[in-house]
């Protein structure tokens, strides 16, 4: 029996969670080295499956299949595909910047009424997040997945309602409640979506009799189950709507503001380039191959939605005064384009929206992490309370600014790759709608270049003028999402290899072939 790689990628992080958490509040030092060293772990396990992966072999590999509730056809059953190995390799970079990043974000707080934090509860939090993040881009039977796609939601509760970020206009006090407020939120939006998803999971149970996302695909695929057209809409709006709130797409976005505002610029990392990935990878792995007639049928009203949230989140990051809701609201836009580009069905447009998920979770951790150093700098997220931030730490400033400049998809930096394959793929079919969202790329140069101006450049305030420029640990969590920015913006060939198949895969599932050319090619 081989090596269940895939189980062993998404456990190693489980159990270092419960080691973690295990640890004496009196060694929270330890329980920091602990988890780092757990996710280190992790990411040489996710490098495995990588180099393991064959982007040319078979469409699920590394398989692993074992009976789990048998009296209702339950399984555990993973398997990768491009696109999920692609994200799975995204999530195990990621988490050991973000406890990096993290290091003293938990440590116990010196205020009046000193308030206990358990820094190793922190961690562990974290390192379980991963973990059923992973399991989720693993899983391939729909009611394993379910499991974990909810799951998520219990540690995230507590990182963004327990360990908030402290810097509030208003004082401690108002920031507790604020705290609070996000994570409730966060809570009821994706719980509602959840509840209604799980009733379309056992929907898809009584229509299909087992929960195997590739059995019911191939059945699809063959005819040999075949779905009334009103109960296909009907799972398909059931799955659909559970994953717009996760990604999130307008109107379901109010609760990421909140929750990034809130939250520290690390566990805000967490949410948006690792948790709603979840949501637009489960797009393409769940809706598409599930429901391919429903998925066409809704995808006129898709479009519209994404486009709306791509200009209306561009459009609320520009009269942002807190620096972490801009970076919210830009990533609504963000995922405009990726879903834009997932219901265009088009293999660019695919391709582009699952390389603008890698992209995306690079720039945003670069900007946020860096925004969320000087935030720590400074004690406050106004981006009035800055100024002249250049003059004084200029390596904070310039990196900073290259996170920027990558979130508005600036030639030569990764996320400008993924973005121009989504319009090239959206034009190809629907010219009007590719046309309306360039204009989310005129308002993300915006949104990007202002703030830049407004805390970097300028006078000097007299409160950042003694501001330290980034220490050892900061450039280490920094300076390899800059060379990834740079390296995938010149040369993104390495990952688009590994989704390429993956997407052709998917749009045979669809039954969808590239638009033609209108012009033939000159002879």
């Amino acid at each position: 029996m081989s090596f269940p790689l895939l189980t062993a990628t998404a456990a190693l992080p489980a159990l270092g969670a419960v080691a973690t958490a295990a640890v004496p509040a009196a060694r929270r030092t330890a329980a920091k080295w602990l988890a780092l060293l757990v996710s280190l772990a992790t990411l040489a396990l996710a490098i495995v499956v990588l180099v393991r992966f064959d982007p040319d072999g078979d469409r699920y590999q590394l398989t692993e299949s074992h009976s789990w509730i048998k009296d209702f056809g339950v399984r555990y059953e993973l398997g990768v595909d491009g696109i999920g190995v692609a994200l799975l390799a995204l999530t195990a970079l990621l988490i050991p910047f973000i406890i990096l990043a993290g290091w003293h974000d938990a440590d116990p707080l010196e205020t009046g009424n000193k308030r206990w934090r358990p820094t190793q509860g922190f961690f562990a939090l974290i390192l379980a997040v991963e973990a059923m993040v992973i399991i989720s881009f693993e899983a391939t039977d729909v009611f394993l997945f379910y499991i974990f796609f909810e799951a998520m939601l219990i540690p995230m509760y507590f990182l963004i309602g327990g360990f908030g970020d402290r810097a509030h206009e208003h004082g401690e006090e108002a920031a507790s409640t604020q705290r609070s407020y996000a994570a409730v939120k966060f809570l009821l939006y994706n719980l509602v979506g959840g509840l209604i998803m799980l009733a379309a999971v056992i929907g898809l149970y009584v229509v299909a009799g087992n929960f195997s996302l590739q059995e019911i695909a191939e059945a699809r695929a063959n005819g040999s189950l075949d779905m009334a057209t009103n109960t296909e809409r009907w799972l398909f709006l059931g799955f659909f709507f559970a994953f717009a709130v996760k990604a999130p797409l307008w109107p379901l976005h109010t609760w990421l503001p909140n929750a990034m505002g809130e939250a520290t610029a690390p566990v805000a990392v967490l949410i948006t380039a690792v948790v709603d990935k979840v949501g637009t990878f489960a797009m393409l792995r769940f809706c598409l191959q599930l429901f391919p007639e429903a998925s066409k049928w809704a995808t006129p009203v898709i479009l519209v939605l994404a486009l709306i949230s791509i200009v209306y989140g561009a459009l609320l990051a520009v009269g942002q005064r807190d620096i972490k809701r801009l970076v919210a609201y830009a990533s609504i836009s963000h995922f405009g384009f990726i879903i834009l580009g997932i219901f265009a069905m088009t293999s660019q447009g695919q391709s582009g929206a699952t390389l603008y998920m890698v992209n995306h979770g690079i720039s945003t951790a670069a900007l946020m992490l860096v925004a969320g150093f000087l935030i720590s700098r400074r004690g406050s997220r106004l981006i009035a309370d800055y100024g002249g931030v250049q003059k004084v730490a200029p390596v904070l400033a310039g990196t900073f600014l290259i996170g920027g400049l990558a979130t508005l998809s600036l030639p030569g930096l990764a996320p400008f790759v993924s973005e121009f394959l989504v319009l090239v793929g959206t034009f190809a079919r629907y010219p009007v709608i590719g046309i309306i969202a360039t204009f989310g790329i005129v308002l993300a140069a915006l949104y990007v270049l202002v703030l830049y101006q407004r805390t970097m450049t300028g006078p000097v305030k007299p409160e950042v003028a003694t501001m330290p420029d980034l220490r050892v640990r900061e450039l280490v969590v920094v300076a390899p999402l800059v060379v990834l920015l740079i390296f995938l913006g010149v040369y993104p060939k390495p990952v688009t290899d590994i989704i390429d198949p993956a997407v052709k895969q998917t749009m045979s599932d669809v039954q969808k072939k590239d638009p033609q050319p209108e012009v033939e090619a000159a002879k």
